[in-house]
């Protein structure tokens, strides 16, 4: 191997986007690159863009315009954008912001080498097609370094529900899943270099059909299989879709300890109506029904959601009943946005709620959801939770790892505990996280 050169990545967006920059940085390990924290003396710096928040597109060309200078003083500096917004954008990247060198959409990352290759020479590499060949199985020829006790692994890309506010379907193509043997070998390989935690990945991953040697297997199936693999101690799944919770999965969560009760599921709104009109296939009481059968499976389950405020035509009504289902429910965490416009979509094309009450909304709806995360953490103290240590805290003597339903928990510990689980008893809750101490 020649010189090393210095890769830094710049990660937007979903745990899926995580995992991704990893991959990237592997498939780049093998042309000589070790990844830095910091783009000041990078030889190639890296955008991994997500196109589910608002005005995406144009925060990563103000990101672009912040590296100019870096570029000005290293002309040998390469850039590059990858991920859903170099998908959605493509050439139109390069053209607006000729320094960027590389642009390569998700499908096509596994290319990354001949791309930078290219790169190197002078010429614009530019690769957003969605390829025949899998991408996966050129990335596992990649070398792999030791890793930490928790990692995520992809199961399942792309969408076929085409939400009307969602632009997954036109970036990440049509649901994929990957094959069984290939996850398993992938998952024992994480366990092999440290891993204890694997959180399997999808765009909708609970509708995983993956191809096995008896034919297709389901998620369920493919989480009973991994729960076998010795040394893997704790599995989740995200993101899910309520119309592919099917009666196995739920049983699952009964049925596997080593999954974990914890459970993202996103609703967008608690109103038929706008339900209806985001293209979602199910509603609000079929939501709170799929809710009450996955506690009877699992009654200590945390369960997360996603809400989308001020969607087009969304009334005072309408967001009573999100309102209404959020009380119902009672979420441990939750994601919640104001509704912004994605270009292309269905949902682009409607009457916009005014910005104020949309905004007002947002504020109602995070605060009864802050209520109801304060009231679960500050029950949890006085119980004994299982907790995974990931790292050292900001304290000395203090690590910080994740409790058995996923919240972030500080202990004192010393550092050869990093890696293990341990019993902890809680003893205070904070906001965001919770504090206790090793039994």
């Amino acid at each position: 191997m020649g010189e090393q050169k210095k890769l830094y990545i710049k990660t937007y967006g979903c745990q899926m986007n995580v995992y991704d920059s990893e991959r990237m940085a592997e498939a780049l390990g093998g042309s000589g690159y070790v990844t830095t924290e910091t783009p000041d003396d990078a030889d190639m710096i890296l955008l991994n863009t997500c196109h589910i928040r608002e005005k995406a597109a144009e925060k990563v060309y103000s990101e672009l315009g912040r590296f100019k200078g870096l570029k000005t003083a290293n002309p040998d500096l390469k850039i590059g954008v990858a991920g859903c917004v170099a998908q959605a954008e493509g050439e139109e990247i390069m053209r607006r912001q000729p320094m960027v060198d590389l642009v390569v959409g998700p499908q096509s990352y596994h290319r990354l080498p001949e791309l930078e290759t290219k790169a190197r020479e002078g010429r614009k590499a530019l690769d957003t097609d969605f390829p025949e060949e899998d991408k996966f199985d050129h990335l596992a020829k990649r070398p792999k370094a030791k890793r930490g006790p928790t990692a995520f692994l992809t199961v399942q890309e792309g969408c076929d529900k085409f939400c009307a506010f969602c632009v997954v379907p036109y970036t990440r193509g049509a649901e994929v899943s990957r094959p069984v043997d290939r996850v398993l070998t992938e998952a024992r390989d994480l366990v092999e270099r440290g891993v204890r935690e694997i959180t399997l990945l999808g765009q909708n991953v609970n509708a995983y059909h993956g191809n096995g040697a008896d034919g297709d297997w389901t998620l369920s199936r493919l989480i009973r299989e991994l729960a076998k693999v010795e040394g893997l101690e704790r599995i989740r799944y995200t993101t899910s879709h309520p119309n592919d919770m099917d009666d196995d999965l739920i049983a699952a969560h009964g049925e596997v300890p080593e999954l974990m009760p914890y459970l993202h599921l996103p609703v967008q709104s608690g109103s038929d109506r706008i339900l209806k009109r985001m293209n979602r296939s199910h509603t609000a009481e079929s939501y709170l029904r799929l809710i009450e059968r996955i506690r009877e499976a699992r009654p200590d389950i945390l369960m997360s959601g996603d809400f989308i405020v001020g969607f087009p035509e969304e009334t005072d009504a309408d967001f009573e009943d999100t309102m209404e289902l959020v009380r119902q429910v009672r979420y441990g965490q939750c994601y919640s946005f104001k509704y912004s416009t994605r270009p292309g979509t269905p949902a682009a094309e409607r009457a916009q709620v005014d910005a104020d009450v949309a905004s007002e909304r947002l504020q109602r709806l995070q605060a009864l959801l802050t209520q109801q995360q304060t009231e679960i953490q500050a029950a949890m103290v006085g119980k004994e939770v299982g907790v995974l240590f990931e790292k050292v805290g900001r304290r000395e003597g203090q690590l910080i790892g994740k409790s058995d339903h996923l919240h972030a928990v500080h202990a004192e510990a010393s550092p050869d505990m990093i890696g293990k689980i341990a019993r902890v008893r809680i003893t205070s809750a904070a906001p965001n996280s919770l504090a206790g101490k090793v039994i």
